[in-house]
This record gives C-alpha cells, structure tokens and sequence, in this order.
C-alpha cells in the first residue's frame, strides 16, 4: 500500500478498464486518451487504464499498448493494468506499466468462468508472474484483488475463512498487496468492516484497497465501512461506469465523483478537483454516445460555497 499523508486517500480510478470492458460498444482510441488525460488532469495519479487480454475475448481492450504509451506520457501517473495470466503480465512489463493487478477469486464458480482456472490454479499464476516481475522488471508494483469477497451470483455464499486463506496465499507469492472487491454488489457495511478487519489483521500493511460496487445501492455505505476499517485506498469509475462480463447481474462500479465528494466534505484529502472531474464526464460521453452514466453530485452540482469548504 503506498505511504499517504494523514487524512489523505488514494483514489484508483478503473473506469477505463473495469468500465469499458463492460459495455458492448469499443471506445476508439483517440477517446480513451483524451479521457486518461481529463481524468489526470483532474489530480487523479493511478489509473487501471486496460487490462492485456486477447482481443477476440475483449475487444475492447485491444488497443491497451497505446493506451498504455500514452498514459505513460502524464508525469507522476501510476500507469496500472489488469493480467490475468503469464502472458498478459509479459505484454503488461514490455508495455512499460508501473503496476500489474490480479484478479484471484474467491468463487471457484467465478474464477472458472472468468480465467478458466480455479482459485488454487490462479494462485500458481500468482507465483509465476511474481517470479517475472522479480527477474525482469522490480520496479514495477504487483497487487493481488480478491474478486466476489463478499458472495457471488453464480456460486452464491462465499465463505470469509477462504477470501483470508487466498490472501494469504497470495502474500506468500510475492504480491505486494492484497485487496478485496465486491465484484457482485453482494456486501454489506458490517460485513465489509468484519472482513477488511480480518484481512488487516492477517496482512498488516499488504491489506490493500477496496473495489466497491453500487449494485444494490451500498457502494458508498461499504467504502465508509472500508475507511473504518483502516482502508485507505479506493477503486471507482467515472460516472459508475462498469461491472464484470462473467458476473451476471454484477452492474455499477462506486462512483468516483460521489466517493470523492464524500471523502472531501469529510475533511479528507483526495488530492482531485471535483469541478476538474465532473468536467472529466464530456469526453467520456463523447466516446461511449448513449451508454448511460450514474452519481448523484454531477446531477445536483456542488454546495454553495464549496471551493472555501475544500481543505
């Protein structure tokens, strides 16, 4: 987890990832990068910008190499992509990205219709991209997320004494740290405190962020939680724009303006201007024409008085 100021909070924004992989239509190229670009300009400084699948499995993700070139064109940005195997992770390290995340599920259900291969399969994953990243590219920071934490549409009821054991394992196989993502929107705030807990006491500082998800409405409810809980890093997506493929029902990533507002009127700072980011909508809208977007603060606007508020 990176070293943050008191009273500060790391904002990962996924939506180019985590959102695009999860509409039907491909955003063109020119469109993400102007947007990558908006979303930095706004103070955002670690961005999911891809993930490096095959393109006949996610289109969408076909053009992740120049995303990623252009991304590592914005100084002082954490360039960040999803690997789900050997592979990716190699184009991911040639590409020149300063972050790999892997996706390990809890859900044996999941895990098999996501990466094809079981829980204990993606942990030997695991070790193996660790081993990469340690012979050829140490730079560059490698973090584990534990997909449907917190229950699963397809397996339903996923035990917590498992999410634990996979997070350990994954320590044990060199990540750098180890998160929890509520993939299906099944969680609730007690659970996510007990959990996140739970994960801090077994992990000390390698507990890493929470991937909330508004699919029942409790996205900022369970970042609370998470925040209580000693998290201190959150992903979210611009406009709540996302879900994943092989999670039936999973819609609605946590929504970066409403999380960031939260967080800013509660005197934490975030290190992102709001305005900046609510004006960061337009070209994401530009490149995805009619795909709806969610959050409540673009729809009502800022507070009167906002900007002497702000720390």
């Amino acid at each position: 987890m990176p070293a943050l100021a008191p009273n500060s909070i790391l904002i990962s924004e996924v939506g180019p990832r985590d959102g695009l992989q999860s509409v039907a239509t491909v955003m063109p190229t020119a469109d993400k990068k102007r947007w990558i670009t908006a979303l930095y300009a706004a103070g955002l400084r670690e961005i999911e910008v891809g993930s490096f699948v095959p393109a006949r499995l996610l289109p969408q993700m076909a053009d992740v190499a120049d995303v990623v070139a252009h991304a590592l064109t914005l100084p002082g940005l954490t360039v960040m992509a999803l690997v789900p195997n050997l592979r990716g992770a190699q184009a991911a390290i040639a590409a020149g990205v300063h972050k790999l995340t892997l996706p390990v599920s809890a859900s044996q259900a999941h895990s098999l219709a996501n990466v094809r291969k079981t829980p204990d399969q993606m942990i030997e994953e695991v070790r193996l991209i660790a081993a990469l990243r340690r012979d050829t590219a140490p730079q560059v920071g490698l973090e584990a997320g534990i997909s449907t934490a917190f229950g699963c549409t397809l397996q339903g009821a996923v035990a917590e004494d498992e999410v634990i054991r996979l997070a350990l394992e994954c320590a044990r196989a060199g990540v750098d740290e180890v998160g929890l993502s509520d993939t299906t929107g099944y969680a609730n705030p007690a659970q996510v405190r007990r959990l996140f807990g739970r994960l801090r006491s077994a992990l000390g500082q390698q507990a890493g962020a929470a991937h909330m998800h508004n699919t029942r409405g409790l996205g900022l409810a369970n970042c609370l939680a998470a925040l209580d809980a000693g998290v201190r890093t959150f992903d979210a997506s611009l406009g709540g724009l996302g879900g994943c493929p092989y999670a039936p029902g999973a819609s609605g990533n946590v929504v970066t303006e409403d999380l960031v507002f939260m967080f800013e009127a509660m005197g934490l700072s975030t290190g992102i201007d709001l305005q900046a980011l609510i004006a960061a909508r337009a070209p994401l809208q530009a490149g995805l024409p009619g795909e709806p977007l969610y959050g409540m603060t673009p729809d009502a606007g800022l507070p009167q008085g906002w900007a002497q508020a702000a720390p």
